[in-house]
C-alpha cells in the first residue's frame, strides 16, 4: 500500500535534482518514499537558462552540449535509484526557470502526483535563498515536499 498524506496516495513520485546538497537529500528522500509506496520515481533536471550567456544561447552546439552533459548526468541518478531498488524510474530534463519550468510543464506532462525538492540549489537559483522551492510550494497542483 502506497504512503499516504491527508488520505491522498502517492503512485507519481518526482523529485527535482541538481548536485546541491540539499537535492542530494530530497534524491535519497524520495527514493525511500518510491520504495516503501511502490511508486514511480520520475527524476527530473533543469537546464537553467540564466546560466547561458547570449553567444552560448545563440550556439545549438552548446546548449546541445550541456543538454547532453546533463542527460548523462541524470541517468547517474536513475541508475543510483534503481540499484536501491525503486522499480520503475523515469527521467526528464527541460530547460529554463526551475521552479516554473517544473510547475508548468514538468508536472503536468508527468502526472506526478508528489514533487520532493531541496530547499536550496547548488546553481543560479542559490541566489534566491530558496525561493525557487517557495514558489513550488505555492503553485504546484500538487503535494510538495521540501527536504532541508
Amino acid at each position: 500500500m502506497a504512503n499516504q498524506a491527508g488520505g491522498q496516495k502517492f503512485d507519481r513520485i518526482l523529485v527535482g535534482v541538481d548536485d546541491s546538497e540539499d537535492a542530494q537529500l530530497a534524491f535519497r528522500y524520495a527514493i525511500r518514499e518510491a520504495r516503501q509506496s511502490n511508486a514511480r520515481l520520475i527524476i527530473t533536471s533543469i537546464l537553467e537558462e540564466d546560466n547561458v550567456n547570449v553567444f552560448q544561447a545563440l550556439s545549438k552546439d552548446y546548449v546541445h552540449g550541456e543538454r547532453s552533459e546533463l542527460a548523462k548526468h541524470i541517468e547517474q541518478y536513475r541508475q543510483l535509484a534503481l540499484r536501491a531498488g525503486v522499480k520503475q524510474v523515469d527521467t526528464v530534463i527541460d530547460e529554463g526557470d526551475p521552479g516554473e519550468t517544473i510547475v508548468k510543464r514538468v508536472i503536468p506532462a508527468t502526472n506526478a502526483d508528489l514533487l520532493i525538492v531541496g530547499s536550496l540549489s547548488k546553481t543560479g537559483v542559490r541566489k534566491y535563498f530558496g525561493s525557487q522551492a517557495a514558489y513550488m510550494a505555492k503553485y504546484s497542483p500538487i503535494s510538495v515536499m521540501i527536504v532541508r
